[in-house]
């Protein structure tokens, strides 16, 4: 390895992250056409463990779902989830009254907090032809000082989400969508108020980068020798970074405080960055919940048992929304936001 390269890793499911992130997942599904409620026709279903299918089969899975693929009511607490979409529609439901529809090139941030039920189901809105999806989750864990705030949701609209289109000197194109961070000056949208990205120190830069065939493009250094940077190149043929060859499916760990030069090779490339300052505390983790003690996770399930977490206000735990409805968020104070679908 260089100086610029500290490792590179073949990409399993779920990915491998560095603090301050905790997990990241990387769904595409090639769904089939859906039925009357938003879900996979019966017929599809055979084969399957129903519940908890993790196994691609036909091109997709079915994940927790038993009618509708996705994930149903579940509890969170002691970090936040960033569900970025590129491709097709999540419907979120919550145990605070909020829900929504976002589509690709929407970010769906969300901070856990002291608690919160969610449910993210992927609705086949198409009758007559296949539904695709394609999106990432990534985990940024809170420090201890944030874990037990008030759970919210922000929605980063792609219509709001800075762009960077760099032109290389061979006329090549490389596009970054700028989802947290900054890049030459340019800064994304405020992430929740009691993020770890919402510290300008904390230096947590989320980016999802297109590369057209041949294109070179330089992403600058971080400030902090301390702080980490993955990149995940998820799909293309090869990138070339500091002489070395990666192909796609790889996860590489850089050297944050160095610029980085990539350059693509012969196909479209595409690339998910993670960087952030470490948060550089104790993690406990017991499937939903991360904390800092073992017995803090006691009690985040003893608290879930007894609250709940408010309860869950939606008549289905694979709650999904009309198919008429657009792009929308439903937020607990009543406020909405909406979008033509």
């Amino acid at each position: 390895m260089s100086t610029v390269i500290k490792n590179i890793s073949p990409l399993g499911f779920p990915w491998k992250t560095q603090d301050p992130f905790l997990f990241c997942a990387h769904h595409r599904d090639y769904y089939p056409a859906g039925n009357a409620d938003l879900g996979v026709p019966e017929r599809e279903k055979a084969g399957r463990n129903i519940g908890n299918d993790f196994t691609i089969k036909d091109g997709y899975r079915m994940y927790h779902g038993s009618n509708v693929p996705g994930f149903p009511y579940h509890p969170h607490r002691g970090f936040e989830t960033i569900t970025i979409n590129k491709e097709g529609f999540v419907d979120h439901s919550d145990s605070l009254g909020g829900a929504g529809r976002f589509g690709a090139g929407d970010v769906q941030w969300m901070t856990a907090g002291k608690g919160i039920l969610h449910s993210e189901m992927f609705p086949l809105l198409q009758e007559d032809k296949e539904n695709t999806l394609e999106m990432f989750q990534v985990w940024l864990n809170l420090p201890r000082a944030s874990k037990m705030v008030p759970p919210h949701f922000k929605m980063l609209w792609k219509e709001n989400i800075p762009t960077i289109n760099y032109r290389d000197s061979q006329d090549k194109i490389t596009t970054v969508d700028l989802i947290a961070g900054e890049i030459n000056q340019l800064r994304a949208l405020d992430p929740t108020p009691d993020s770890w990205a919402a510290h300008e120190d904390n230096e947590v830069l989320v980016v999802t980068i297109k590369m057209e065939a041949g294109a070179t493009y330089t992403l600058p250094k971080a400030k902090s020798s301390t702080t980490t940077r993955t990149l995940y190149y998820y799909r293309g043929t090869a990138i070339h970074i500091a002489g070395t060859a990666v192909y796609e499916n790889h996860s590489i760990e850089v050297n944050a405080a160095v610029d980085l030069e990539i350059t693509n090779s012969t196909s479209d490339s595409y690339i998910l960055v993670l960087q952030g300052k470490p948060i550089n505390e104790p993690v406990a983790q017991h499937g939903p919940f991360v904390m800092n003690t073992q017995q803090e996770i006691r009690e985040a399930f003893a608290d879930y048992q007894e609250t709940q977490f408010g309860g869950w206000p939606w008549p289905q735990q694979e709650q999904v929304h009309d198919r008429t409805k657009g792009r929308f968020a439903l937020h607990s104070d009543g406020r909405e936001e909406s979008f033509e679908q």
